[in-house]
């Protein structure tokens, strides 16, 4: 059996702990009990991603956050019922008093979640030196790099086809001509267009080769960031909200291991903490991004990506965040996060 105390939290924890409980345990979910222990709601992932949008932050309570009408089951005979007639993760069995006895987990079919197809063209920005993966990029172009038996970019590109979205659009220039002959050779045929960057320019510039290319919305990804994330509601936040880009950030938490003091002036003390945890969102380096967007590149022109949001936004065009859970993204733009992400994708 499952170990239990995963997947139950206080209710007076925060959103922030509530968030990494929910990593730890990767069901998507977490029960909370009041100080008596009986079970007065459930919080999800998405609930956390719903509140944040509305303006909750992250050290509120979770349970402010929570759906205070959680489904459970008193037997698990009716949580069997229950789990298969909805795509439920987990059904509670509680008692007579609202204590969680047990948890219901069914056979696992209905946690993998049918994935409905987007079929949205994806440019991958790959044309970087990878000098933060050095000596390795001196001899493979950092897309190249392999993460247990397939190389990064492949990774990258197998998520997205699992959304339907096979039309790849990428842009190279450091060692390209392994990059290309790479993917000529692959037994796994990808519908890919290059864009040959003759000059650095930088990690939105390169867009500027694709004027005109795109009609309609399109995924714009470093090559360096596998994000195993919902892709379809990212895409209908974007839509629905009109956004002109939709960055895709992660939340990270953070360990000072110090006091933290705060001071006034005369050096009283303002406030202490001690070894505070901070909360703090990371762009993931994958954006959704409407067409018109590249038009305002000019040719030639170095920029970063990020340079051309603040370009937006000072325009007054909408440009909205799009949060998911830390353990939903998988950085490799160092050695360590390297490791990392081979170890969490292949336990090597």
């Amino acid at each position: 059996m499952e170990n239990m105390q995963m997947f139950i939290g206080r209710d007076t924890i925060s959103v922030s702990e509530a968030m990494q409980r929910i990593d730890r345990n990767s069901y998507g979910i977490l029960f909370l009990e009041d100080a008596a222990g009986k079970m007065i709601a459930s919080i999800t992932d998405g609930d956390i991603r719903r509140y944040l949008l509305a303006g909750g932050k992250m050290n509120d309570d979770a349970f402010d956050a929570a759906n205070h009408e959680p489904r459970y089951a008193g037997s698990f005979e009716e949580a069997g019922m229950l789990y298969h007639k909805r795509d439920y993760v987990i059904i509670p069995i509680i008692d007579e008093n609202h204590i969680i006895m047990d948890l219901y987990f069914g056979d696992g079919s209905a946690r993998i979640k049918k994935r409905n197809a987007i079929n949205i063209p994806v440019v991958i920005n790959a044309g970087g030196k990878g000098t933060r993966l050095d000596p390795f990029t001196r001899i493979l172009p950092k897309p190249l790099i392999p993460v247990g038996e397939l190389p990064i970019i492949e990774l990258i590109m197998r998520e997205y086809q699992s959304y339907d979205c096979g039309d790849f659009h990428i842009i190279v220039n450091y060692k390209r001509d392994l990059m290309k002959a790479y993917f000529h050779d692959n037994d796994n045929k990808y519908n890919i267009t290059w864009y040959d960057e003759e000059v650095p320019l930088g990690t939105g510039g390169g867009l500027s080769l694709l004027r005109g290319v795109f009609d309609s919305t399109f995924f714009f990804t470093n090559c360096d960031a596998l994000l195993t994330s919902d892709y379809e509601a990212m895409l209908q936040f974007h839509k629905q909200n009109n956004n002109i880009i939709t960055m895709v950030c992660a939340y990270k938490n953070l360990n000072i291991p110090y006091g933290v003091v705060e001071m006034r002036e005369g050096g009283i003390i303002e406030n202490l903490k001690e070894k505070p945890l901070m909360s703090f969102l990371a762009n993931t380096g994958i954006y959704i991004v409407e067409p018109e967007v590249i038009d305002e590149i000019s040719d030639g022109e170095c920029v970063g990506f990020p340079d051309i949001v603040e370009r937006e936004k000072q325009k007054g065009r909408k440009v909205a965040v799009f949060p998911v859970s830390e353990n939903d993204w998988m950085d490799m733009g160092q050695l360590p996060e390297l490791e990392k992400m081979r170890h969490r994708l292949f336990g090597e």
